[in-house]
């Protein structure tokens, strides 16, 4: 499996073929990448997995739920 995102890939992500709307729509999804000299977005397939939740390598650790501290909000009186 490559490193970055292949065309289809990206079509596939974005549902554009152009290349300045694949850049768009990758600005509004949140996806961070970078613009080849050739204009090509390309994106590292890591950190699609990061932004989307795909993250399966961490299948040995436990994900930790974030909760509020709610003892910060007590004041005393």
């Amino acid at each position: 499996m490559s490193l970055f995102l292949d065309t289809a890939e990206l079509y596939a992500l974005t549902g554009k073929r152009r290349k300045s709307s694949q850049v768009r729509a990758l600005l509004i999804l949140g996806i961070e990448h970078k613009v080849r000299a050739d204009g090509l977005p390309i994106v590292l397939r890591a950190h699609l997995e990061r932004v989307l939740g795909g993250d399966e390598g961490q299948t040995g650790k436990s994900k930790k739920k974030a909760s509020p501290n709610w003892s910060a909000l007590d004041v005393p009186a």
